[in-house]
C-alpha cells in the first residue's frame, strides 16, 4: 500500500522544506517531487497543512505518570484547600482503596515546601495518604502513613534523605529524596500486573495524543521492566520505549545479574524497535527546589549545606566502569554544579578505562552547570538532555530556588545556547509526570524565555535563548540519536520509518508564544494513523 501526502509543508532537521511524501506500509520511499512523480494507491490532500517528525522524549517516567493519572488529580491546583478538597473527592468516590497514592502537586504554594500532615487529616484520616510533589523528590503524607510506616520523632534521615520535623520534633508529613520516600512507599500494597499495565496504556495514550511516538521511561526500579514487557507482548505498549534502569549506590553490584536478565529477555520480544534495555540510570543529587541538588558552594538559606551528592566517587566509577563493559549506556540525573562536575569527571574516567566505543552518555537536566565545565560535554561526547518547559521563570524558580541559590547561580541555569555554541548535543525530554509531557507547550519557551503571561518582559536569561528549529531538533532527531534509533526515527527522509505528525498550522511561521496553541490534525506511528482521541487537551 503506497500512500502519497501532498500539498503540505514538511519539516525535517536539515532539510529544506518539501511538499509530499510517499509512504510504503511504515516506511518513507520517496519525498518531494521525486513522491509527486511516483505511482500511488491513496492521495491525501495536506490542504498546506504543516507536517514534522513525530517527537521523541527522551526523559519521562510514563509509569508515574500513568499511576497518577489513576489517582487523584492534583497537577495544577494552586492552593493546599484545592488539594485536599481533590484528596477528599477521590477519598469518597474510591472507599475500597487501601491507600490513596496521586500527584503531583505545586510545592511552590508554601513557603520551603514543607506541607502538614495535618491538612490531609482533616478530610482523610483512616487510611495512608501518599502525594508526590511536581519535582518527584518529595511527597506529602498524612498521619496514618506516618503511622503505619513507623516514622516517629525518633527517626532517623535516612542517607541520601530527609524527613521534615515540627518544632516539637515530630514529623511533619513531607520527605524528600528516594531514601526517604522509601519509609513510606515500601509498605505501600504492590500494584497488579493488571492495573500497571493499564497504567502504562493510560501513558501511552497520552503520548500518542501529544504527538510523541517514542520516548525513554528514565527510573525503571524492580518490577517496572515487567510491565512493559507484558504490555508488549499484549500490543499495548502503543509508543516505542527505552528503559533505564536504576541503579543504586552500594547496592548496584548486586543489581547486574538482574539488568542483564531483563535485558535478554527484552530482546527476545518479537518486536525489538517496540521496546530496548540498554541504558543503566544513575541519581547524582536531588533537586535545587527541595536543597538537594548538589552545589559547590552552600545554599543561602541553609549555609551548612551544600546538598546530596547520592554516590561516593569510587564507587560511582566503578559502577560506571562495570556497566559501559557490558555494553550499556549510561544516564545520570545531575542538577547541582557539583553534582554535574562529579557525572563529568566520573564519564571522563570510565572512558579512558574502558576501551573506545560508541557510548553516548547522558547527563539529564544539567541545570546548574558551571562555566568551567561547558565545553566538557562536547569534548567528552556527553548528550545534554534538557527540559524545555523548564527554561523560564517559573513558580517553583521564583518562589522555592531563587531564594536558597541567590542570583547569579539561578540566572545561570538552562544554559541552553552557551552549550550549543560549544558543540554539545542537547536532546529534549519532559521529565513527566514532574511537569506536561506535551512538546507543543513546551517548544517555544527555550525561543523566548517568558511565562505565558511574558514574564519577565525581555525573557529570562535571554541570550541563552535558541531557535525553534533548534528546539524542533531536540525534540525529534536528536532524542533519535540519543536512544540509538536515529536508523529508522527523527527525521523524515527516504528509508526512515513513517513516524509524523501533521499541524494545523507552521510554528515557523507563528509569534513564538503562539506556538503553544498549535494543535495536532493526525499522528502517524510506522505509516498508521493514530487520530482517534487527539483533543490537544491542555
Amino acid at each position: 500500500m503506497k500512500t502519497l501526502l501532498f500539498n503540505g509543508h514538511f519539516w525535517s532537521s536539515g532539510c529544506s522544506i518539501f511538499s509530499a511524501l510517499l509512504i510504503e506500509n511504515d516506511l518513507i520511499i520517496a519525498t518531494g517531487e521525486s513522491a509527486l512523480n511516483s505511482v500511488c494507491d491513496e492521495k491525501i490532500d495536506l490542504q498546506g497543512a504543516f507536517v514534522m517528525p513525530a517527537f521523541s522524549d527522551g526523559h519521562a517516567h510514563p509509569l508515574f505518570a500513568g499511576r497518577e493519572m489513576m489517582g487523584p488529580k492534583v497537577n495544577g491546583l494552586q492552593s493546599v484547600t484545592e488539594i485536599v478538597n481533590e484528596v477528599q473527592r477521590f477519598a469518597l468516590a474510591n472507599p475500597d482503596q487501601e491507600w490513596i497514592i496521586g500527584g503531583a502537586y505545586e510545592a511552590a504554594i508554601i513557603e520551603q515546601g514543607d506541607f502538614d500532615a495535618r491538612w490531609i487529616d482533616e478530610i482523610v484520616s483512616d487510611r495512608p495518604v501518599v502525594l508526590h510533589a511536581v519535582d518527584h523528590h518529595t511527597i506529602w503524607v498524612n498521619s496514618k502513613a506516618l503511622e503505619v510506616c513507623g516514622i516517629t520523632s525518633d527517626t532517623k534521615n535516612p542517607e541520601g534523605g530527609t524527613i521534615s520535623h515540627r518544632e516539637d520534633g515530630s514529623p511533619k508529613g513531607t520527605l524528600r529524596e528516594p531514601s526517604a520516600i522509601a519509609l513510606v512507599l515500601d509498605h505501600a500494597p504492590k500494584q497488579t500486573l493488571e492495573s500497571e499495565v493499564k497504567a502504562l496504556s493510560l501513558a501511552c495514550d497520552a503520548l500518542l495524543d501529544a504527538g510523541i511516538t517514542s520516548a525513554v521511561d528514565a527510573w525503571i526500579e524492580p518490577g517496572m521492566a515487567q510491565v512493559y514487557i507484558e504490555a508488549a507482548k499484549q500490543g499495548k505498549l502503543t509508543v516505542d520505549m527505552s528503559l533505564c534502569f536504576l541503579a543504586q549506590s552500594g547496592e548496584w553490584k548486586s543489581q547486574i545479574e538482574y539488568f542483564m536478565r531483563l535485558r535478554k529477555e527484552i530482546e527476545a520480544l518479537p518486536n525489538p524497535k517496540n521496546l530496548q534495555a540498554s541504558t543503566i540510570k544513575f541519581l547524582c543529587d536531588g533537586a535545587l527546589s527541595s536543597g538537594t541538588a548538589a552545589l559547590l558552594s552552600p545554599y543561602l538559606d541553609a549555609p551548612t549545606t551544600s546538598g546530596l551528592l547520592m554516590w561516593d566517587e569510587d564507587d560511582l566509577l566503578d559502577a560506571l566502569c562495570a556497566f559501559d563493559e557490558l555494553g550499556f549506556q549510561v544516564h545520570l540525573h545531575a542538577i547541582g554544579d557539583a553534582a554535574i562536575r562529579q557525572a563529568l569527571d566520573a564519564i571522563e574516567a570510565m572512558q579512558l578505562v574502558n576501551p573506545p566505543r560508541d557510548r553516548r552518555p547522558v547527563i539529564a537536566h544539567a541545570q546548574l552547570v558551571h562555566p568551567s565545565d561547558i565545553t566538557r560535554f562536547s569534548e567528552l561526547g556527553i548528550i545534554a538532555n534538557f527540559q524545555p518547559l523548564w527554561t523560564y521563570l517559573d513558580p517553583m524558580n521564583k518562589e522555592l530556588i531563587l531564594p536558597r541559590i541567590g542570583s547569579e547561580r539561578n540566572n545561570r541555569q538552562y544554559q541552553l545556547r552557551t552549550m550549543l555554541n560549544s558543540g554539545a548535543t542537547i536532546s529534549f525530554g519532559s521529565d513527566w509526570p514532574v511537569t506536561s509531557h506535551i512538546p507543543l507547550q513546551a517548544l517555544a519557551i527555550p525561543v523566548h524565555r517568558q511565562s505565558p503571561d511574558r514574564y519577565p518582559e525581555n525573557g529570562w536569561n535571554i541570550e541563552e535563548a535558541i531557535t525553534l528549529e533548534e528546539s524542533m531538533t531536540s525534540y525529534t532527531k536528536n532524542v533519535a540519536h540519543q536512544t540509538f534509533r536515529e536508523e529508522y526515527l527523527g527525521t523524515l527522509e527516504v528509508g526512515m520509518r513513517a513516524d509524523f505528525i501533521v499541524l494545523d498550522r507552521n510554528p515557523l511561521e507563528v509569534e513564538p508564544h503562539g506556538v503553544s496553541a498549535i494543535k495536532i490534525v493526525d499522528v502517524y506511528k510506522a505509516g498508521l494513523r493514530n487520530s482517534n482521541n487527539i483533543d490537544n487537551k491542555d
